[in-house]
């Protein structure tokens, strides 16, 4: 006899939420990415708007850069989720593009969604997309019109970073692309392929105009030495991450003092073991102390009569960096280091810009070669956007060294793609040939894009796209944003390029993010754990 199951049994424990099926799971969760890509749809390109996000901890964000903003917003949706997790591997591997992963992902979803109300199962979706997927890598290897032949050279590199930067800091492109060039061919190893991110850094200083940014050969912090010494050559470098001062006991204790003379050889001793310790830093050689915390009246007494240089860096990432440039180890006590300890650096010195004083540590050897990048501007937001916008370009430079072919930009790659795919779908028997054709559909979002932008009339541009391109099979008409009458330019012959391998790598995430949601068939949540949560107090952000 079978077991009979009686009905209405409750399987999960109270607070479970469960939702299972076409119309409760996989819609919602498309809408659910969908919406998510629409808020950064808006940022994408040169006319891209900005965002004004304040985070959980009240801090204020006013920039453009997809990977921030999908990085400061707290998502809690688990299938968006998947969204920011691709965008987030995007930025972390090539650095730039990460806003193609979230457009292409969120269309790929939407024009799933008509195949699923059409009747499609979601199974034969996936086979299709991966299909299409793999075809549209193969096709856009074809459409790469130029290729990095140097990366030692700046017109070479000045392709390829112009467009990047251009999707950030639009109108001051020529002259961000400049600096970011400079700085790459400065740190640039005799191998490229052993080229670093981390030795281009960027500095901002507060004030005057972006105009006077510049490029300084060397690690630059952004202020003064402590002491009286103020340059250094050949210097032996000690770096602390302990404050320079009297050693403070662990326990509390209370001395005993009877009289004067007494209370004078207390504050001899405490000043004789003082000068003890800077004597054998001194005596080791050591012309140049770095230290992560503070420096005490006293010790710096002493560091100016001995001639040692000290200056202060409060950021640890920084004094990572500087123990990496210089050879130098970290050390958590004050005291003479050993040879192994410490660092090497040929030049250190304090330079002005812009009525700022600045320390500069330089060094001639390649291995170790930095430069640094001196940001000006008016506010902090825009600093911190136009540091974001040097980074992307900066990315563009790991990626070319990786792979140096270029693919034509201004959405003429995307548009190829798609006819190519439409033929490729039309040839395909079976279902799949519905998927691979909305696959191909989906590019059609990034020229879209571009031109409401710019302000531009979206259906003309894309009828006239799609003509130029039906036309021949050469690939580089792509929208030209700056045309008054919703016309075309050749990307190629403009010099718009997109790297090759961000891109493969951008609609390789978004297809993988795609395919994962729609495999998703049910949703199960569990209650949220955790007791009331804290109010918080009601103060306005912009308050003082």
């Amino acid at each position: 006899m079978a077991l009979r199951i009686p009905q209405g049994t409750q399987m999960l424990k109270d607070g479970y939420k469960h939702l299972q099926g076409v119309d409760e799971a996989v819609l919602r969760n498309i809408t659910a990415v969908h919406d998510l890509s629409e808020i950064t749809r808006t940022s994408f390109g040169p006319n891209g708007r900005n965002k004004i996000i304040i985070n959980h901890m009240e801090k204020l964000f006013v920039t453009n850069d997809a990977a921030t903003i999908i990085r400061e917003l707290e998502v809690v949706h688990p299938a968006a989720k998947l969204l920011v997790m691709a965008s987030q591997q995007q930025e972390a591997e090539m650095g730039d593009a990460s806003n193609l992963v979230s457009i292409i992902a969120g269309e790929l979803l939407q024009k799933a969604e008509n195949l699923l109300r059409m009747g499609l199962h979601p199974s034969d979706i996936v086979q299709g997309y991966e299909v299409a997927s793999a075809k549209a890598l193969e096709i856009l290897e074809e459409l790469s019109v130029e290729e990095i032949k140097s990366v030692q050279t700046k017109e070479d590199l000045y392709k390829a970073v112009r467009s990047s930067i251009a999707a950030k800091q639009y109108g001051n492109e020529d002259m961000l692309t400049d600096l970011v060039c400079e700085a790459a061919i400065a740190v640039m190893p005799k191998e490229a392929s052993n080229f670093n991110v981390d030795n281009v850094r960027v500095v901002k200083i507060m004030g005057s105009s972006l105009y006077e940014s510049r490029v300084v050969k060397g690690m630059v912090f952004g202020r003064s030495p402590e002491g009286v010494i103020t340059n250094a050559k050949k210097a032996k470098v000690a770096i602390f991450t302990c404050p320079l001062d009297v050693a403070q006991t662990e326990t509390k204790g209370t001395v005993l003092i009877h009289n004067a003379s007494e209370m004078l050889d207390f504050t001899k001793g405490e000043e004789k073991h003082m000068e003890n310790m800077l004597k054998g830093i001194a005596d080791a050689g050591v012309k140049v102390i770095v230290t992560g915390t503070s420096v005490g009246e006293l010790a710096l007494h002493y560091l100016n009569r001995f001639g040692i240089l000290v200056v202060k860096v409060l950021s640890k990432f920084d004094l990572r960096r500087l123990c990496r440039v210089t050879g130098a180890t970290a050390l958590a006590r004050v005291g003479a280091p050993m040879a192994e300890e410490m660092g090497f650096c040929d030049i250190v010195e304090s330079v002005e810009i812009g009525g700022d004083r600045v320390t500069v540590f330089r060094q001639e050897e390649e291995i170790s070669k930095t430069a640094t990048i001196v940001i000006r501007g008016a506010t902090q937001n825009h600093l911190d956007d136009v540091e974001r916008a040097l980074d992307d370009g900066i990315n563009v430079i790991k990626a070319l060294v990786k792979d140096p072919r270029l693919v034509p930009g201004a959405g003429a790659s995307e548009m190829e793609l798609l006819k190519r795919l439409l033929a490729v779908g039309e040839k395909t028997p079976g279902l799949n040939q519905h998927s691979i054709k909305k696959f191909a559909e989906a590019f059609e979002v990034i020229p879209r894009t571009l031109a409401e932008n710019a302000g531009m009339d979206a259906t003309e541009v894309l009828s006239k796209l799609y003509a130029s391109h039906h036309a021949d099979d050469s690939g580089v008409m792509g929208v030209d944003i700056e045309s008054e009458h919703n016309g075309l330019l050749d990307a190629h012959g403009a010099g718009i390029y997109d790297v090759l391998s961000a891109k493969a790598h951008a609609i390789r995430l978004a297809t993988e993010t795609a395919m994962t949601v729609l495999r998703v068939d049910q949703l199960i949540m569990s209650k949220a754990a955790g007791g009331p949560v804290a109010p918080k107090q009601k103060q306005h952000w912009d308050e003082d």
